[in-house]
Protein backbone atom coordinates (compact mmCIF):
# COMPACT_ATOMS: atom_id res chain seq x y z
CA UNK A 1 0.00 0.00 0.00
CA UNK A 2 3.08 2.15 0.96
CA UNK A 3 4.57 1.59 -2.41
CA UNK A 4 0.99 2.45 -4.47
CA UNK A 5 0.94 5.50 -2.33
CA UNK A 6 4.40 7.00 -3.45
CA UNK A 7 4.03 6.06 -6.66
CA UNK A 8 0.64 7.69 -7.11
CA UNK A 9 2.11 10.77 -5.10
CA UNK A 10 5.06 10.41 -7.95
CA UNK A 11 2.51 10.12 -10.75
CA UNK A 12 0.68 13.54 -9.61
CA UNK A 13 3.44 15.74 -9.16
CA UNK A 14 4.94 14.58 -12.89
CA UNK A 15 1.53 15.81 -14.13
CA UNK A 16 1.35 18.94 -11.99
CA UNK A 17 4.73 20.05 -13.03
CA UNK A 18 4.04 19.55 -16.59
CA UNK A 19 0.70 21.28 -16.99
CA UNK A 20 1.01 24.20 -19.27
CA UNK A 21 0.43 27.57 -18.74
CA UNK A 22 -3.00 28.41 -20.63
CA UNK A 23 -2.82 32.52 -20.89
CA UNK A 24 -6.28 34.26 -20.45
CA UNK A 25 -7.63 35.23 -23.76
CA UNK A 26 -9.28 38.56 -22.81
CA UNK A 27 -10.94 40.58 -25.64
CA UNK A 28 -12.90 43.08 -23.33
CA UNK A 29 -13.44 44.54 -19.80
CA UNK A 30 -16.84 45.68 -18.67
CA UNK A 31 -17.21 48.37 -16.51
CA UNK A 32 -19.56 49.18 -13.62
CA UNK A 33 -19.63 52.77 -11.48
CA UNK A 34 -20.21 52.19 -8.15
CA UNK A 35 -18.94 55.55 -6.91
CA UNK A 36 -19.53 58.89 -8.55
CA UNK A 37 -18.84 61.85 -7.02
CA UNK A 38 -16.76 65.40 -7.81
CA UNK A 39 -13.75 64.09 -6.11
CA UNK A 40 -10.26 62.93 -7.73
CA UNK A 41 -9.38 58.96 -6.70
CA UNK A 42 -5.91 58.61 -7.36
CA UNK A 43 -5.94 55.88 -4.50
CA UNK A 44 -7.38 52.70 -3.03
CA UNK A 45 -6.47 49.83 -1.14
CA UNK A 46 -8.13 46.77 -0.88
CA UNK A 47 -9.99 45.56 3.38
CA UNK A 48 -11.01 42.32 3.77
CA UNK A 49 -12.78 42.69 0.58
CA UNK A 50 -14.07 45.89 0.19
CA UNK A 51 -12.62 49.01 -1.28
CA UNK A 52 -10.85 52.11 0.81
CA UNK A 53 -10.23 55.18 -0.67
CA UNK A 54 -9.44 58.70 -0.25
CA UNK A 55 -9.29 62.06 -2.70
CA UNK A 56 -9.11 65.59 -3.39
CA UNK A 57 -11.58 67.65 -1.26
CA UNK A 58 -10.61 66.35 2.19
CA UNK A 59 -12.75 63.05 1.21
CA UNK A 60 -12.36 59.88 2.30
CA UNK A 61 -14.42 56.42 2.60
CA UNK A 62 -15.54 52.81 1.89
CA UNK A 63 -16.65 50.71 -0.49
CA UNK A 64 -18.99 47.70 1.06
CA UNK A 65 -19.11 45.55 -1.91
CA UNK A 66 -21.28 43.16 0.06
CA UNK A 67 -23.82 45.59 0.93
CA UNK A 68 -23.26 47.70 -2.25
CA UNK A 69 -23.35 50.96 -0.48
CA UNK A 70 -20.13 53.44 0.23
CA UNK A 71 -19.95 55.82 2.94
CA UNK A 72 -17.89 58.53 2.56
CA UNK A 73 -16.87 61.62 4.90
CA UNK A 74 -14.35 64.72 5.40
CA UNK A 75 -11.39 65.36 7.26
CA UNK A 76 -11.17 68.96 9.15
CA UNK A 77 -7.85 70.57 9.25
CA UNK A 78 -7.86 73.97 10.44
CA UNK A 79 -8.80 75.35 6.68
CA UNK A 80 -6.87 73.69 4.46
CA UNK A 81 -8.17 71.96 0.56
CA UNK A 82 -6.18 68.23 1.71
CA UNK A 83 -5.83 66.04 -1.52
CA UNK A 84 -5.11 62.41 -0.55
CA UNK A 85 -3.26 60.24 -3.01
CA UNK A 86 -1.39 57.62 -0.42
CA UNK A 87 -3.64 54.80 0.99
CA UNK A 88 -2.71 52.20 3.14
CA UNK A 89 -4.53 48.94 5.14
CA UNK A 90 -3.83 46.53 7.63
CA UNK A 91 -5.96 44.01 8.97
CA UNK A 92 -6.55 46.27 11.78
CA UNK A 93 -6.39 49.55 10.16
CA UNK A 94 -6.38 52.41 7.80
CA UNK A 95 -4.27 54.78 6.87
CA UNK A 96 -4.30 57.83 4.23
CA UNK A 97 -1.63 60.65 3.33
CA UNK A 98 -1.81 63.86 2.09
CA UNK A 99 -0.16 65.80 -0.83
CA UNK A 100 1.99 68.89 -0.95
CA UNK A 101 2.88 70.86 2.30
CA UNK A 102 1.77 70.30 5.27
CA UNK A 103 2.11 66.75 5.25
CA UNK A 104 -0.69 65.14 6.97
CA UNK A 105 -1.22 61.22 7.50
CA UNK A 106 -4.10 60.37 9.43
CA UNK A 107 -4.72 56.41 10.93
CA UNK A 108 -8.01 54.95 12.23
CA UNK A 109 -8.28 55.95 15.42
CA UNK A 110 -9.61 54.21 18.51
CA UNK A 111 -12.40 57.00 19.23
CA UNK A 112 -14.23 55.77 16.12
CA UNK A 113 -12.32 58.51 13.93
CA UNK A 114 -9.03 59.51 11.62
CA UNK A 115 -6.34 60.64 13.71
CA UNK A 116 -3.57 62.71 12.94
CA UNK A 117 -0.07 60.49 13.61
CA UNK A 118 1.78 62.62 11.67
CA UNK A 119 2.72 65.97 9.90
CA UNK A 120 5.59 67.37 8.61
CA UNK A 121 5.75 70.99 7.15
CA UNK A 122 8.09 71.85 4.37
CA UNK A 123 7.92 73.84 1.32
CA UNK A 124 8.99 71.24 -0.92
CA UNK A 125 7.40 68.49 0.56
CA UNK A 126 5.11 66.36 -1.22
CA UNK A 127 4.25 62.51 -0.72
CA UNK A 128 3.64 59.72 -3.22
CA UNK A 129 3.17 56.35 -1.69
CA UNK A 130 2.44 54.40 1.03
CA UNK A 131 2.18 50.63 1.56
CA UNK A 132 2.31 48.19 5.09
CA UNK A 133 4.65 44.73 5.12
CA UNK A 134 2.39 43.87 8.28
CA UNK A 135 0.40 44.72 10.97
CA UNK A 136 2.86 47.19 12.49
CA UNK A 137 5.13 47.94 10.04
CA UNK A 138 4.61 50.35 6.92
CA UNK A 139 6.39 52.63 4.71
CA UNK A 140 5.74 56.17 2.96
CA UNK A 141 7.61 57.71 0.34
CA UNK A 142 7.89 61.12 -1.01
CA UNK A 143 9.98 63.80 -3.53
CA UNK A 144 13.00 65.03 -1.86
CA UNK A 145 13.29 67.72 0.65
CA UNK A 146 16.94 68.21 1.70
CA UNK A 147 18.74 66.41 -1.02
CA UNK A 148 17.15 62.60 -1.00
CA UNK A 149 13.88 61.34 -1.14
CA UNK A 150 10.93 61.49 1.69
CA UNK A 151 11.25 57.92 3.45
CA UNK A 152 8.99 57.71 6.73
CA UNK A 153 8.59 54.37 8.19
CA UNK A 154 6.70 53.25 11.32
CA UNK A 155 7.25 49.85 13.66
CA UNK A 156 4.23 50.52 15.72
CA UNK A 157 1.04 50.16 13.69
CA UNK A 158 1.59 53.73 12.35
CA UNK A 159 1.39 55.15 15.61
CA UNK A 160 4.66 57.09 15.23
CA UNK A 161 6.50 57.93 12.29
CA UNK A 162 10.17 58.56 11.54
CA UNK A 163 12.04 59.87 8.26
CA UNK A 164 15.14 58.21 7.24
CA UNK A 165 17.92 60.42 7.23
CA UNK A 166 19.97 60.66 3.48
CA UNK A 167 23.14 59.01 4.98
CA UNK A 168 20.83 55.91 4.91
CA UNK A 169 19.87 56.09 1.36
CA UNK A 170 21.60 55.55 -1.69
CA UNK A 171 23.39 58.81 -3.51
CA UNK A 172 20.38 60.89 -4.86
CA UNK A 173 18.82 64.03 -6.12
CA UNK A 174 17.07 66.85 -5.85
CA UNK A 175 15.85 66.35 -9.70
CA UNK A 176 15.30 62.88 -8.80
CA UNK A 177 11.56 62.29 -7.54
CA UNK A 178 8.18 60.58 -8.03
CA UNK A 179 4.43 61.27 -9.31
CA UNK A 180 1.82 60.92 -6.72
CA UNK A 181 -0.39 59.13 -10.05
CA UNK A 182 -1.81 56.00 -8.65
CA UNK A 183 -0.35 54.64 -4.98
CA UNK A 184 1.94 52.55 -6.67
CA UNK A 185 5.18 53.89 -6.44
CA UNK A 186 5.77 51.73 -3.51
CA UNK A 187 6.34 47.22 -4.68
CA UNK A 188 6.91 45.16 -1.36
CA UNK A 189 7.18 41.13 -1.49
CA UNK A 190 7.74 39.73 1.90
CA UNK A 191 10.38 41.73 3.37
CA UNK A 192 11.51 43.16 0.10
CA UNK A 193 10.60 46.57 -1.09
CA UNK A 194 11.16 48.71 -4.46
CA UNK A 195 10.45 52.09 -4.56
CA UNK A 196 10.51 53.77 -8.03
CA UNK A 197 11.02 57.42 -9.26
CA UNK A 198 11.56 59.71 -12.21
CA UNK A 199 12.17 63.00 -13.53
CA UNK A 200 16.15 63.69 -13.87
CA UNK A 201 16.71 59.59 -13.28
CA UNK A 202 14.83 56.55 -13.74
CA UNK A 203 15.60 54.19 -10.66
CA UNK A 204 14.24 51.78 -8.63
CA UNK A 205 15.68 51.68 -4.83
CA UNK A 206 15.41 48.25 -3.02
CA UNK A 207 15.87 47.32 0.43
CA UNK A 208 15.88 43.52 1.70
CA UNK A 209 15.03 43.75 4.65
CA UNK A 210 11.85 46.19 5.40
CA UNK A 211 13.71 49.66 4.64
CA UNK A 212 16.98 49.00 7.50
CA UNK A 213 19.29 48.83 4.28
CA UNK A 214 19.12 50.16 0.45
CA UNK A 215 20.53 49.67 -3.13
CA UNK A 216 19.93 51.63 -6.23
CA UNK A 217 19.31 49.98 -10.02
CA UNK A 218 19.25 51.70 -12.75
CA UNK A 219 16.57 51.41 -15.19
CA UNK A 220 16.08 52.00 -19.10
CA UNK A 221 13.06 54.11 -18.84
CA UNK A 222 12.72 57.50 -20.24
CA UNK A 223 14.40 59.98 -18.21
CA UNK A 224 16.16 63.72 -18.03
CA UNK A 225 12.79 65.57 -17.79
CA UNK A 226 10.39 66.29 -14.98
CA UNK A 227 7.47 64.79 -16.54
CA UNK A 228 9.42 61.64 -17.15
CA UNK A 229 10.02 57.88 -15.64
CA UNK A 230 8.56 55.54 -13.82
CA UNK A 231 4.70 56.18 -12.70
CA UNK A 232 3.90 52.53 -11.41
CA UNK A 233 5.89 49.04 -10.28
CA UNK A 234 4.71 45.83 -9.04
CA UNK A 235 6.11 43.04 -8.77
CA UNK A 236 4.84 39.39 -8.69
CA UNK A 237 7.02 37.29 -6.18
CA UNK A 238 10.65 37.87 -5.83
CA UNK A 239 12.47 37.98 -8.09
CA UNK A 240 9.48 39.15 -10.88
CA UNK A 241 8.67 42.48 -11.47
CA UNK A 242 7.34 45.14 -13.96
CA UNK A 243 7.56 49.28 -14.64
CA UNK A 244 5.10 51.61 -16.64
CA UNK A 245 5.26 55.68 -17.12
CA UNK A 246 6.47 57.47 -20.15
CA UNK A 247 5.94 61.48 -20.13
CA UNK A 248 2.05 62.19 -19.54
CA UNK A 249 2.41 65.37 -21.57
CA UNK A 250 3.23 62.75 -24.44
CA UNK A 251 0.85 59.84 -23.66
CA UNK A 252 1.10 58.89 -26.88
CA UNK A 253 4.75 57.81 -27.03
CA UNK A 254 5.26 54.42 -26.58
CA UNK A 255 8.85 53.80 -26.50
CA UNK A 256 10.93 53.12 -23.67
CA UNK A 257 8.07 53.46 -20.99
CA UNK A 258 7.60 49.71 -20.19
CA UNK A 259 10.57 47.25 -18.57
CA UNK A 260 10.75 43.89 -16.70
CA UNK A 261 12.89 42.00 -14.65
CA UNK A 262 13.63 38.68 -13.70
CA UNK A 263 16.12 39.22 -11.25
CA UNK A 264 14.81 41.31 -8.44
CA UNK A 265 15.22 44.67 -9.56
CA UNK A 266 18.74 44.53 -10.38
CA UNK A 267 18.53 44.36 -13.78
CA UNK A 268 15.62 45.86 -16.36
CA UNK A 269 14.54 44.89 -19.98
CA UNK A 270 12.37 47.17 -22.21
CA UNK A 271 9.44 45.10 -23.61
CA UNK A 272 6.30 46.79 -26.21
CA UNK A 273 8.85 48.98 -27.77
CA UNK A 274 7.16 51.36 -30.59
CA UNK A 275 3.66 49.38 -28.90
CA UNK A 276 0.65 50.48 -27.42
CA UNK A 277 0.32 51.37 -24.77
CA UNK A 278 1.41 54.57 -24.08
CA UNK A 279 1.82 56.41 -21.03
CA UNK A 280 0.06 54.66 -18.20
CA UNK A 281 -0.15 55.59 -14.78
CA UNK A 282 -0.65 52.25 -12.94
CA UNK A 283 0.47 48.45 -13.80
CA UNK A 284 -0.51 45.69 -11.87
CA UNK A 285 -0.05 41.72 -11.75
CA UNK A 286 -3.17 39.26 -12.18
CA UNK A 287 -3.11 37.31 -9.54
CA UNK A 288 -2.53 33.42 -9.75
CA UNK A 289 -1.09 34.04 -13.18
CA UNK A 290 2.89 33.07 -12.83
CA UNK A 291 3.92 36.57 -13.76
CA UNK A 292 3.13 36.31 -17.25
CA UNK A 293 -0.25 38.73 -17.08
CA UNK A 294 -0.91 42.50 -16.50
CA UNK A 295 -3.18 45.00 -16.54
CA UNK A 296 -2.49 49.27 -17.15
CA UNK A 297 -4.59 51.52 -16.80
CA UNK A 298 -4.45 55.62 -17.51
CA UNK A 299 -6.19 58.62 -18.73
CA UNK A 300 -5.99 56.75 -22.32
CA UNK A 301 -7.31 53.41 -21.34
CA UNK A 302 -7.28 49.70 -19.91
CA UNK A 303 -4.70 47.09 -21.58
CA UNK A 304 -3.52 43.61 -21.22
CA UNK A 305 -0.73 41.25 -21.82
CA UNK A 306 -0.72 37.60 -21.54
CA UNK A 307 3.16 37.28 -21.86
CA UNK A 308 4.87 39.27 -19.44
CA UNK A 309 4.23 42.56 -21.66
CA UNK A 310 5.78 41.70 -23.72
CA UNK A 311 2.53 42.72 -26.44
CA UNK A 312 -0.58 44.43 -25.33
CA UNK A 313 -4.12 44.73 -26.09
CA UNK A 314 -6.17 47.70 -25.65
CA UNK A 315 -9.17 46.39 -23.88
CA UNK A 316 -11.27 49.72 -23.27
CA UNK A 317 -10.65 53.47 -23.92
CA UNK A 318 -12.31 53.82 -20.44
CA UNK A 319 -10.28 56.03 -18.31
CA UNK A 320 -8.34 55.49 -14.56
CA UNK A 321 -5.45 56.47 -12.32
CA UNK A 322 -5.27 53.36 -10.25
CA UNK A 323 -6.70 49.51 -10.10
CA UNK A 324 -6.25 46.43 -7.76
CA UNK A 325 -7.44 42.97 -8.36
CA UNK A 326 -9.48 41.05 -6.49
CA UNK A 327 -9.02 37.65 -8.72
CA UNK A 328 -7.51 37.00 -11.79
CA UNK A 329 -11.01 38.35 -13.59
CA UNK A 330 -12.42 41.19 -11.31
CA UNK A 331 -10.96 44.68 -10.59
CA UNK A 332 -11.97 47.79 -8.77
CA UNK A 333 -10.48 50.75 -10.66
CA UNK A 334 -10.29 54.61 -9.36
CA UNK A 335 -10.23 57.89 -11.57
CA UNK A 336 -11.73 60.78 -11.63
CA UNK A 337 -15.10 61.17 -10.08
CA UNK A 338 -15.71 57.44 -9.69
CA UNK A 339 -14.82 54.00 -8.65
CA UNK A 340 -15.65 51.32 -10.44
CA UNK A 341 -15.59 47.50 -10.39
CA UNK A 342 -14.00 45.55 -13.73
CA UNK A 343 -14.72 42.19 -15.10
CA UNK A 344 -12.26 40.93 -17.73
CA UNK A 345 -13.50 38.63 -20.09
Amino acid sequence: MKKLIVIFGLLLLFSCANEEFEPHQYSKVTVEDVYTDSISIRAITMMQGNVGFAGSKNTFGIYNTGAGKVVTQKIKQDSLDIEFRAVASTSTDFYMLSVANPALLYKTGNRGKMELVYQEDNEKVFYDAMRFWNDQEGIAMGDPTNGCLSIIITRDGGNTWNKLACEALPDGSNAEAAFAASNTNIAIVGNNTWIATGGKKARIFYSPDKAKTWQVFETPIVQGEPTQGIYSVDFYDEMNGFVIGGDYTQPENNKANKAVTNDGGKTWKLVGEGQEPGYRSCVQYLPGREAKELVTVGFKGISFSNDGGQTWKQLSNEAFYTIRFVNDSIAYAAGNGRISKLRFE
